[in-house]
């Protein structure tokens, strides 16, 4: 994959955030409704599953027709394992069954998604080698999800250091869109195990997404993802239409920004 600086015209990096991340679904059909398809892409978490079939060359609608008929609500298990609430093989068999090689390389547009490595405490980005591994590890909420052991090392969901992990395309592409799904502000009547987890994690991937939002040329964040939580993904044609009603609501301004930083698409500005 070419690493030049500016290699690509546009870039988008999708941040994790459980059944909310279905709104990056929608922020890529209405994208694509006004020309705008984004050449390089990175995720984290459910950013990561999105953007590896995006990147594979699936449609928008495709993904969200996967999200839906693969019933991903109904593979967590309440019931408490010993190492997470989820076995991910069922995810991975999606991956297997959508994605024709377990590469990287085979996929149709450079995708970079973000790990957490327990052993070393560290982040990591992954853009090489075996795909399905690093997108499972990388979807893999601690406790909630099963994590992966790889090569020795135990691997969590990358949002625990990196939620949009914008970084590692922005030099890449001359205009980066960054989407998060994770807004956030004051609770209530917080109570039983599934609201303190949900709460928890969103608190937590909340803290480190501010520097990659800086360095991203336009922000998709809508305040309606507030409304919903992390196991949400029965929900999956509300939030997808959040997510398209607000990048069209925003298109103008987006082309405007377009048009500054000198990358002209026709379609968005002639609304």
């Amino acid at each position: 994959m070419n690493q030049n600086q500016n290699s690509y015209k546009f870039g988008i990096a999708l941040s994790g955030g459980g059944a909310r991340g279905i709104l990056h679904i929608g922020v890529l059909e209405a994208l694509r409704k006004y020309g705008i398809h984004p050449e390089i892409i990175s995720g984290t978490s459910m950013g990561a599953l999105v953007g590896v079939f995006y990147a594979s060359g699936m449609e928008p609608l495709q993904i969200l027709e996967l999200v839906k008929s693969s019933k991903l609500h109904k593979m967590i298990n309440w019931k408490l394992p010993t190492s997470g609430l989820l076995d991910l093989k069922k995810a991975r068999l999606i991956l297997e069954k959508n994605i024709p090689e377990d590469d990287f390389s085979s996929l149709k547009k450079p995708f970079y998604c973000t790990v957490s490595n327990l052993n070393s405490g560290l982040t990591e980005t992954k853009s090489s080698g075996k795909l399905f591994q690093w997108v499972l590890a990388s979807a893999s909420i601690p406790v909630i999800f099963e994590p992966q052991m790889i090569d020795g090392t135990t691997y969590v969901d990358g949002g625990l250091f990196n939620n949009l992990p914008a970084d590692c395309i922005r030099n890449q592409c001359r205009f980066l869109i960054g989407v998060h799904v994770n807004r956030n502000g004051s609770e209530e009547n917080i109570t039983g195990f599934k609201a303190i987890a949900e709460r928890t994690f969103r608190l937590i991937f909340a803290k480190n997404v501010h520097e990659s939002l800086a360095v991203c040329d336009f922000v998709i964040d809508p305040p309606q993802t507030r409304l919903f939580n992390t196991f949400d993904f029965g929900k999956a044609d509300e939030i997808f239409k959040i997510g398209f009603d607000e990048t069209e609501q925003r298109i103008l301004e987006l082309a405007d920004l377009i048009d500054l930083n000198g990358i002209i698409q026709e379609k968005a500005h002639g609304i």
